[in-house]
């Protein structure tokens, strides 16, 4: 991580930090809206090589829609003896985390008054694959790892960044998915 000091005091990393803290005080008022149902579907194309799309989701009391539907396609490389049409499902979950550390970064450093200058992180996770091949049952089909590495330039020192780091993975619901288990129950039509 590299800092560089400025004398800048107004702040704006694109953040509404503002409004996030309305919403949270709000939010104590009323536990209930706080619970949120996340969707999301996926079809299969060809092969490996499948299409999510994510559109509404629930919260705040009610169903809540979006301004446009995304695409999110997932597929493996040939090495796999696929087309490799997009990123594996891996891959995405790699990009799902660092993007939640990164906005939380984004959303502490407002509130801390920190000016971001650049944010970049760079992730590595260590996959044995005999697991999912099914060679070694004893072979987790997960990750074995996850390095995150980030490179933050703010007006902010070390200490300061890597406070704003700290505090985003504190809060970051996708490295809680991650490190925690969770239940997820599978059904079939």
């Amino acid at each position: 991580m590299t800092t560089s000091i400025s004398t800048t005091t107004n702040v704006d990393n694109g953040v509404n930090a503002t409004a996030l803290l309305n919403a949270r005080e709000s939010l104590q008022q009323m536990p209930e809206a706080a619970q949120f149902k996340w969707r999301a579907s996926c079809e299969w194309l060809n092969g490996t090589h499948s299409r999510s799309k994510i559109d509404n989701f629930f919260g705040l009391g009610a169903e809540q829609s979006r301004n446009k539907t995304f695409a999110v396609e997932a597929d493996h490389p040939q090495v796999f003896a696929a087309e490799d049409n997009a990123p594996t499902p891996v891959e995405l979950v790699l990009s799902g985390l660092a993007s939640c550390l990164i906005a939380g970064i984004a959303a502490v450093a407002q509130r801390r008054g920190i000016q971001l200058h650049a944010v970049k992180a760079s992730l590595e996770a260590d996959m044995d694959i005999q697991g999912i091949l099914g060679l070694d049952n004893d072979v987790r089909n997960g990750f074995q790892a996850i390095r995150v590495h980030f490179d933050i330039r703010a007006d902010a020192n070390q200490d300061d960044i890597k406070a704003l780091v700290a505090q985003s993975q504190k809060r970051s619901a996708v490295f809680d998915i991650i490190t925690n288990p969770t239940n997820v129950f599978v059904t079939v039509n």
